[in-house]
């Protein structure tokens, strides 16, 4: 149809007339498929009631011209047997769609199709009626819900990443799935890019930011443009989104005794990471007992927040891990004296908005902290091998407790899954004592649903992502396992594991011919081309021509090289020691002076010939004469002399 002015017309349907035809066609076929099996009229007004039932849960009214109609059909059919076997032959309204034709040889499906929602969870219901034999409602429940959680799991598949020998003490996936990183405690940090990846599965960049600090926690900005590397020195470094440094966080200094009054930590970091709503924010905690958010624009030279954790008696105590809620509104940090702190990011950071002093063992260090995704529950991984949850509304009591779980590394991980219905922690091993496991767990009451067998190594990170709806696990040995499934998940190692890795480009070469006449004319002759490679060896043998550097110094030295002989002072001092005469004098002192004596006498050089001429005659006391002591007395006391 067009209009005068040559514009088409819309085309309208009425969806309930036409659905209404297709109920009927299928209440007409049930009811004669029912007849044909000897069913009186009573069942069939049941079936009637069963069909107005699903139609009244899909949300539509049901017409009572409609059960009349069927009801009537019903009796025709019944009084005429004859015509029941003609009716299943013929078709009246329009064509049943397929979905409803499966579901009429079906007794249990009856009316339109339903939706894919309420027939997969149909199917659910069936299966666990079938299985369990008639029990009772709540462990149908149970053991489908069970069925359910194990069938989320995409665990199908995995290939393993090789990052080195030591162990992945770090992992982080981008927002939008597309770059993995790796870090361990051999200092390295790798970058993988599933797009560009091939079958070999190799890094595109391999680097060190840290120097000889092992990598604690790595973490993508909410944006994806920048990676927080928290290594175990004092200064957390912030690279971009190929591995580049951007900036390095100020040192604080280590002599003050307030923290507040410094401008960066002044001991090794724990953990960091970066505010999922404000992009330009991050945070780190140390062993000099701050917790300090810090701005990006700023470029670490100065943070926004210090805040100090204090124990019980208002002393320092170190906090060993922090996290932010997926709101952004609330910063936890888990202490060594076994307490949760929590603060409210609307308000001032000077005192604690929720405290928790018996969370785990005091002592211990607690290794992981995570919020669901409601942001009503924080899941603790503690150092006294426990996991626990707890309602920030109220951290009074656990919500559920797991004990007797191997934890021997300072950040195993615990997370939740992306539907927030499973926990996961990795177990540890001590070596070839067993396996390492992933462990899943139920939300509520943090029973085990199943555990991965993963490595022989302990199982120490772990990420789920949602987006790609698969998840790594950092193990012990140096390997991180990346598990999905070919159906569930969604691009990342799916987009690598068919890349065919590419062959090795072979470069074509048309090496000149020269040719050599030597009886030609010179300006014919072609000049052979010198070598210099001579020339080249004779220069690098020389330490001058070549520049060659300092060679490298092994064994002891001073000041960075090795101590030639004669070289040091020390040296030095030994060797004329050594090479020096023994002095007769040395253990006389009095001889030594005067053996010069006799020299100075004939040739007089200093104070003798300045005052030779005008050096007055000295004049000394001469001897007196003795006294006797009878002259000394007095008169009346000398003898008189006869």
């Amino acid at each position: 149809m067009a209009d005068k002015d040559g514009t088409k017309k819309a085309r309208q349907f009425d969806f309930m007339s036409m659905f209404e035809e297709a109920r009927q066609t299928a209440i007409e076929r049930t009811t004669t498929s029912d007849l044909s099996k000897d069913i009186d009229g009573a069942d069939a007004e049941e079936t009637v009631a069963r069909i107005n039932k699903q139609t009244k849960a899909l949300g539509l009214s049901v017409g009572k011209e409609g059960a009349q109609k069927a009801r009537k059909q019903t009796t025709d059919h019944s009084s005429s047997g004859s015509d029941s076997s003609d009716s299943d032959d013929e078709m009246i309204g329009p064509p049943v769609p397929k979905p409803a034709a499966a579901a009429a040889s079906d007794d249990e499906d009856i009316g339109p199709p339903l939706p894919p929602e309420m027939k997969s969870s149909g199917s659910r219901e069936a299966t666990g009626a079938r299985q369990t034999g008639g029990d009772s409602d709540d462990d149908e429940g149970s053991g489908e819900e069970e069925e359910s959680l194990l069938s989320k799991i995409p665990s199908s598949l995995n290939i393993t990443l090789e990052h080195g020998k030591k162990t992945v003490s770090a992992l982080a996936l981008d927002p939008s799935g597309a770059r993995l990183v790796t870090g361990g405690n051999d200092y390295d940090v790798k970058l993988f890019d599933f797009a560009g990846m091939d079958s070999t599965l190799k890094p595109f960049r391999s680097l060190r930011p840290c120097e000889c600090h092992p990598i604690k926690q790595l973490q993508y900005s909410s944006t994806g443009d920048m990676i927080l590397v928290v290594a175990g020195n004092s200064q957390a470094k912030v690279l971009d989104r190929d591995g580049h440094e951007k900036f390095e966080c100020k040192k604080g200094d280590q002599y003050l005794a307030d923290m507040a009054q410094t401008k960066g930590h002044a001991a090794m970091l724990n953990s960091g990471c970066f505010n999922p709503k404000v992009k330009a924010e991050f945070m780190t905690c140390s062993n000099d007992g701050t917790v300090r958010l810090w701005d990006v624009n700023d470029e670490g030279k100065k943070q926004r927040h210090v805040i100090k954790p204090r124990s019980q008696q208002g002393r320092r105590v170190v906090p060993t891990t922090c996290a932010y809620s997926h709101d952004g509104r609330w910063v936890v940090a888990a202490c060594q004296d076994g307490s949760l702190q929590l603060w409210d990011h609307n308000r001032p950071f000077v005192n604690v908005s929720m405290l928790l002093r018996t969370a785990h063992m005091n002592g211990s260090d607690t290794t992981s902290l995570c919020f669901s995704y409601d942001g009503r529950v924080l899941a603790s991984r503690g150092g006294d091998d426990t996991v626990k949850l707890w309602d920030i509304r109220s951290l009074k009591k656990p919500l559920a407790v797991r004990e007797n779980l191997p934890n021997y590394f300072p950040n195993t991980d615990v997370l939740f899954s992306p539907d927030d219905r499973l926990v996961l922690t990795g177990l540890s091993v001590k070596k070839n004592e067993g396996k390492g496991k992933l462990l899943f767990m139920d939300r509520e009451s943090l029973g085990t649903l199943t555990e991965l067998e993963v490595s022989d190594m302990s199982v120490v990170r772990c990420i789920w992502h949602p987006r790609l709806n698969q998840f790594v696990v950092g193990c012990g040995d140096g390997k991180a396992q990346l598990y999905y499934d070919e159906h569930k998940s969604h691009r990342g190692a799916k987009l690598c594991v068919a890349k065919k890795p590419s062959k090795t480009k072979q470069m074509e070469i048309v090496a000149h011919r020269q040719i050599i006449t030597p009886y030609a004319l010179p300006m014919f002759r072609q000049q052979r081309e010198s070598s210099t490679k001579k020339q080249d060896e004779r220069a690098r043998k020389d330490p001058v021509l070549s520049r060659r550097p300092d060679l490298p110094v092994y064994g002891p030295g001073s000041g960075g090289r090795l101590a030639t002989k004669g070289g040091t002072l020390s040296q030095y001092v030994v060797q004329t020691l050594v090479m020096q005469k023994e002095d007769q004098y040395e253990d006389n002192p009095r001889e030594a002076i005067l053996r010069h004596a006799k020299f100075t006498e004939e040739n007089p050089l200093w104070v003798a010939p300045a005052y030779k001429k005008t050096q007055p005659q000295p004049i000394f006391q001469g001897e007196e004469e003795k006294v006797e002591e009878t002259d000394i007395q007095p008169p009346w006391k000398k003898q008189k002399k006869t």
